[in-house]
């Protein structure tokens, strides 16, 4: 059984970074983009700013502001990460955004906020991979500790 385990392990550690990462940043990307093309579909009939009004309500931003900068964050940050342009500050953009809604908005989602999160995180820490334009703009990824950054 040990056996088994240790051919799994060293099987599934030779997954690719540049294969998850172009994953991750898809995947997590259209979540977003989904959420602020909904948002923008709702803008001209008024819903969007109902729900930063009537469910969202978060503290310190008036609801006009806060549906603003949602919906242009979700409509702009999903497009940097399929590009691979500044992905590390997109990432950890989408993380904060992340966390303000698991934290005042929906705090029982945190299943799928954690899915989220994990997500952000791999691309904030291991970077876009060689499909990127950061790769253009930066150059080489350095190694890191667990392979390639």
């Amino acid at each position: 059984m040990i056996s088994l385990l240790r051919r799994l392990d060293t099987l599934l550690s030779g997954i690719p970074h540049e294969l998850m990462a172009p994953l991750a940043r898809l995947s997590i990307g259209t979540i977003f983009l989904r959420s602020g093309m909904l948002k923008l579909e709702g803008w001209e009939s008024g819903t969007t700013l109902a729900l930063f009004r009537e469910e969202y309500r978060l503290p310190l931003l008036p609801p006009e502001l806060a549906s603003l900068m949602a919906t242009a964050a979700e409509l702009s940050l999903p497009i940097l990460l399929f590009l691979g342009l500044f992905t590390r500050p997109a990432a950890l953009a989408l993380l904060g955004m992340t966390l303000v809604i698991e934290i005042f908005v929906y705090p029982n989602a945190f299943d799928t906020h954690g899915v989220w999160a994990v997500s952000l995180l791999y691309l904030a820490k291991f970077g876009p991979g060689s499909l990127a334009l950061d790769r253009v703009i930066l150059g080489p990824a350095r190694p890191s500790a667990y392979g390639r950054a």
